[in-house]
């Protein structure tokens, strides 16, 4: 695992520092949807998977050039990343493939809607999260 690098995208924080940062944006995430704001309940769901991952990209000498540097670069690859589990890659697809309430597309948004975004992310998170436990413990 490198060492921090304020200068590297990726590498500015440590792995389980990118893990904490998600858990904030999950919170976020979810005070707006209490709040009844599903695009920044959206957003914010994108962005705590996002983070999670970057902690587990920070982990591999080489992160896979597929994963790119976006948190939705993160979700479209792992949603095809054939050596992460369905369930992780169904979720990451969810995140992705969700249109934002807002756009020229009217999205009916339930309580359904909304905490079936915030299962995925934490699906995510909670992947991401074994991978730095693995690389930690390797």
């Amino acid at each position: 695992m490198r060492a921090p690098d304020p200068e590297h995208w990726l590498y500015r924080h440590a792995p389980r520092e990118w893990l904490r940062a998600s858990l904030g944006e999950l919170e976020q995430a979810k005070r707006a949807y209490a709040a009844h704001n599903g695009r920044a309940g959206l957003a914010g769901c994108r962005r705590a998977a996002g983070v999670a991952l970057n902690g587990w990209l920070a982990t591999l000498d080489a992160p896979p050039e597929s994963y790119g540097r976006s948190y939705m670069d993160h979700l479209a690859a792992l949603g095809a990343d054939e050596g992460a589990p369905e369930a992780v890659r169904a979720a990451a697809r969810v995140l992705r493939q969700t249109p934002l309430p807002g756009g020229e597309i009217v999205a009916l948004r339930t309580a359904t809607t909304d905490a079936r975004a915030l299962d995925a992310a934490e699906t995510v998170m909670a992947h991401a999260y074994a991978g730095v436990v693995r690389a930690e413990g390797a």
